[in-house]
């Protein structure tokens, strides 16, 4: 007879973390069964439709039987789309051979994990930031070593901190730009100076850029791995969710060097076979097609994060930094006299705005809520309506204390 006993599960299990924001969608979820209305500020799901050209590309891929299995490294053609994409947008220079495409951007970060990590191996990783990135160390065995990305530093990884954190047992850094949850975007001069640390140290670079499409008010996007010298050392994630609102097509892909490249499709032969042959042509739709798309999703964003950032910093008691990338905001609320974590799940219940605590995103993180701006502007307006009169029923609660 097989046991039930939750110690039957192996125990490398225990170590993984999960992701807050499918959870509080769950609580909103049945809090809106039970005819509550929430508004949806919990999860980084864009409110654009895929464009029309992407979808037609892949019905035109079923329709003409491009159902079947396909190459576990990615699809030639897909790849070598990528390859001229992330020489156009990233000035990285790459070929078919240093690309593997994957089932959404996650399985990079566990496949660089799994890679990379031997039991013991710090790695370095921004916090607050995504909470896979440490939940993926934990998994491979790894030390997570946080790195603090704090607001009055613009949430960009301070690279004298940096420097203070790197041991002979660092193995890997990551880094995140637009970073999730901050909106925080590391230009140029910051990338330069993490790499002048790292180019001579024997130590990988994770640089997630899903968000490297999504950036405002004149600053531009720069990869690590456009530097000559840190080519070879970086594994770049990245992929079609986030610019072309693809979230539910499971599609991202890793630019890497090539020995690298041929572990990872070792990986995809192990796990997850192969991704499907017509979503990869959409894919390539994606990259080859009007970009138009892209920029106007992001114009959208810049707006209603523009006009959130000046209404929240109206409310007495939090404090909001306008972000440069992303469709984030991660606004401190530490002096309305609640924690973070109180603070959302009374938002949500009391108010019924979804948001999340920002200590779900690591230890610095807290005191803070990761707001998204990927809703309407209507949506929008309600929701800090219901925010700023949540604040001023905690200062009266706070009065009669």
């Amino acid at each position: 007879m097989i046991s039930n006993d939750i110690n039957d599960i192996a125990e490398r299990i225990s170590r993984l973390g999960t992701e807050s924001a499918f959870e509080v969608l769950n609580k909103a979820k049945a809090l809106e069964a039970k005819g509550v209305n929430v508004i949806h500020l919990e999860i980084g799901q864009p409110d654009f439709r895929t464009p029309d050209h992407v979808s037609k590309a892949a019905c035109d891929g079923i329709m003409a039987g491009h159902t079947g299995y396909t190459s576990s490294q990615g699809e030639l053609f897909l790849r070598e789309a990528i390859a001229k994409h992330s020489k156009e947008y990233y000035n990285i220079n790459t070929n078919p051979d240093e690309i593997v495409v994957v089932p959404g951007g996650k399985p990079i970060m566990f496949f660089t994990m799994l890679s990379l990590i031997n039991p013991g191996d710090e790695v370095i990783y921004p916090n607050p930031g995504f909470p896979i990135y440490e939940s993926c160390i934990n998994f491979a065995g790894g030390v997570p070593v946080p790195c603090p990305m704090l607001m009055e530093n613009g949430f960009k990884i301070d690279a004298k901190q940096l420097k203070k954190l790197i041991t002979d047992k660092t193995k890997l850094v990551i880094i995140n730009s637009p970073g999730n949850p901050t909106g925080g975007v590391m230009e140029e001069k910051d990338i330069r100076e993490i790499a002048d640390i790292l180019k001579d140290k024997d130590i990988y670079v994770l640089s997630d850029e899903i968000y490297s499409r999504l950036i405002f008010n004149g600053v531009k996007h720069f990869s690590i791995a456009s530097i000559p010298e840190m080519k070879d050392k970086t594994v770049v994630l990245n992929g079609f969710s986030k610019p072309y609102a693809m979230t539910g097509w499971r599609i991202g892909y890793g630019i890497m060097n090539r020995q690298i490249a041929q572990t990872m499709t070792t990986l995809m032969v192990n796990s997850s076979s192969c991704v499907a042959g017509f979503i990869q042509e959409a894919a390539k739709a994606a990259l080859e097609g009007p970009q138009d798309c892209v920029k106007k999703m992001a114009e959208s964003y810049k707006d209603r994060l523009n006009f959130v950032v000046d209404e929240l910093n109206n409310i007495n008691g939090i404090k909001c930094l306008m972000p440069k990338g992303s469709f984030y905001l991660f606004p401190d609320i530490s002096e309305t006299g609640l924690d973070d974590k109180d603070f959302a799940e009374r938002l949500l219940n009391e108010a019924g705005v979804a948001t999340l605590a920002g200590s779900s995103f690591g230890k610095y993180g807290s005191g803070h809520i990761r707001i998204s701006g990927a809703t309407s502007k209507e949506n929008l307006e309600e929701a800090l309506r219901r925010i700023e009169n949540f604040v001023e029923k905690l200062k009266v609660e706070k009065l009669s204390a």
